[in-house]
């Protein structure tokens, strides 16, 4: 063997060492620990842990207290990352008008057309641009704005959802709604390209038969005891008039194209985005008027600096969210697995880490441990932080988001009652298989990887802890599961990022969610093995991969 060999064999072995070391301080991580927590954070006194109370609050003091007491530094002053979200009221005078062969005439609001809740309070008037599904993506090189030319000082009407919504191969991330095709977005998008304003209607060539949406629960009289929440970030960046309109008026705005609005809606299903269409013959003066009332909302980062010179700018993410659904009365929805099971979980992984630095042994990467808020709002506080991160995302290496991991997997048959009167299986547990949780007792679902099969290997690896059986299989599936947790927004960002789940059960959004129906067993086993990943991550001088989405 030449000494050339010699090195790199060397060199191969070590780092193989490295990567199945074991990670310190892992055996600090125990049930009881876990238990003890959990009987405090998913108990009837924190009322359920909803935004905007004095319960979710105590949640972020206790969470901060617990960093403080291990020793942890905050990643921001104070450990707070702060916030605003932001709840909206119909104002006065909101109005669309449609002028036609010189004469104009009114559309009554909630009678053919309804404000948005993320509009601009204000006024456009103009032609009307039909922008096909009004997404600007390019990382896959569509967009419906390319003629810029019609787009600039128009009003654009655009079809909700996406291009092959159905389509487990489309490049909108399969079946899984993308986040190019939300509704805010795509005004996003109209006014980066010049539009005054922006109307949506059904896409009706998807949806045949079924009740058109004309923005009817917007605004409802009485409004949920959960509250209506957006980020003030995402609010305050929309500059220009948005109504959702109802298909009777949308025909009646094409009618001089010599198609109708199922063939404009079909034609918006082509590869690198529509074709515009200018509407002859119309105008639209849309008027809008939204009260923005912004609130605090606060995240809770905590963090191990690195011990590596040229290592520790980069960043692991191990994440939970600490909210829930709050209280209807005396009925207490406790969230102790969702998500005061991750949450407890950060808190021993934490704690392992904090262990490991007072004996000398620190990650080569830095960690931050990221407790976020209403996530069962929207995600908004992960959302929050990449719109405010406390270093550049492109320096975040992998997110470990940890979301319902104490209990079995439990997705009960459909009624055969519900079938026979065509109301079909429970919509919680949409497109998930019956299954038992004695059939998912030592089973952990893997969300996220099919973006980084890094990740994917790097779960493999750690598993040697835990002896788990992992599964991969909710990643493309209309459950929707993929966008459901807050990985999702570091995904959208360019970050690797996983989300460690056991599984929808009976209990989830109710009140049987309590912290005496844990696993704690199967708990300390999940959080061995995100603590060894995360470790291993953070040692490694690689980092984890994240593929592209595939163009068509």
């Amino acid at each position: 063997m030449t000494l050339r060999a010699a090195i790199l064999v060397l060199a191969v072995t070590s780092l193989s060492l490295q990567a199945q070391s074991s990670a310190p301080a892992i055996d600090s991580i125990r049930q009881d620990d876990l238990r003890a927590d959990l009987f405090f954070l998913g108990s009837d006194a924190m009322r359920g842990r909803l935004t905007n109370t004095p319960e979710n609050l105590i949640a972020s003091e206790w969470i901060k207290a617990r960093f403080e007491r291990l020793g942890l530094a905050p990643a921001v002053p104070g450990y707070f990352q702060n916030y605003n979200l932001m709840t909206v009221t119909l104002g006065e005078g909101n109005a669309l008008e449609i002028m036609e062969g010189g004469s104009a005439s009114p559309v009554a609001h909630g009678q053919g057309f309804s404000t948005q809740r993320f509009s601009a309070t204000g006024e456009a008037r103009g032609p009307v641009v039909f922008a096909g599904y009004g997404i600007s993506a390019p990382d896959l090189d569509h967009d419906d704005y390319r003629a810029a030319d019609l787009i600039k000082g128009s009003i654009v009407l655009v079809v909700d959802h996406e291009p092959g919504e159905r389509d487990p191969n489309s490049p909108f991330d399969g079946v899984v709604t993308s986040d190019a095709g939300g509704a805010l977005r795509k005004a996003q998008a109209a006014q980066s390209k010049g539009a005054a304003g922006i109307l949506y209607v059904s896409d009706v060539h998807n949806h045949p038969g079924a009740a058109a949406n004309t923005g009817a629960n917007f605004w409802p009289q009485q409004p949920s005891r959960l509250g209506s929440y957006s980020l003030a970030g995402w609010m305050e960046s929309i500059k220009i008039p948005a109504a959702q309109i109802s298909v009777e008026l949308a025909t009646r705005l094409i009618k001089d194209t010599g198609k109708t609005l199922e063939d404009l809606s079909k034609s918006a299903d082509t590869p690198r985005g529509a074709a515009a269409v200018r509407l002859p013959s119309v105008e639209v003066r849309l008027t809008t008027a939204v009260n923005r009332q912004p609130l605090p909302d606060r995240n809770v980062l905590a963090k191990i600096e690195g011990s590596d010179a040229r290592l520790r700018d980069e960043w692991v993410v191990i994440s939970a969210h600490f909210d829930h659904d709050g209280a209807n009365g005396p009925q207490i929805m406790n969230g102790a697995d969702d998500d005061g099971s991750g949450t407890v979980g950060l808190l021993e992984i934490a704690e392992a880490y904090a262990l490991a630095a007072k004996a000398g042994q620190r990650p080569r990467r830095s960690i931050l441990f990221a407790a976020f808020n209403s996530e069962e709002r929207g995600l908004l506080g992960a959302w929050a932080y990449t719109l405010q991160p406390i270093a550049p995302l492109d320096k975040t290496v992998a997110v470990l988001n940890m979301d319902m991991i104490g209990r079995n997997e439990e997705v009960p048959a459909p009624d055969p009652a519900a079938a026979a009167g065509g109301r079909g299986g429970n919509p919680r547990f949409n497109g998930l298989d019956p299954q038992t949780a004695d059939s998912n007792a030592n089973a952990l679902n893997i969300i996220g990887s099919v973006r980084s099969p890094d990740l994917k290997a790097q779960v493999e690896s750690a598993n040697k802890v835990a002896d788990l059986q992992i599964r991969y299989r909710y990643d493309n599936n209309v459950s929707q599961l993929m966008r459901r947790s807050d990985q999702w927004p570091f995904i959208q960002n360019g970050v690797p990022g996983i989300w460690i789940f056991t599984g929808l059960h009976p209990d989830y959004h109710t009140v049987n969610d309590d912290p005496d129906r844990i696993n704690y067993v199967k708990m300390e086993k999940i959080l061995r093995l995100v603590h060894q990943m995360s470790w291993t991550i953070a040692q490694q001088d690689g980092r984890p991969g994240l593929l592209p989405r595939a163009k068509t």
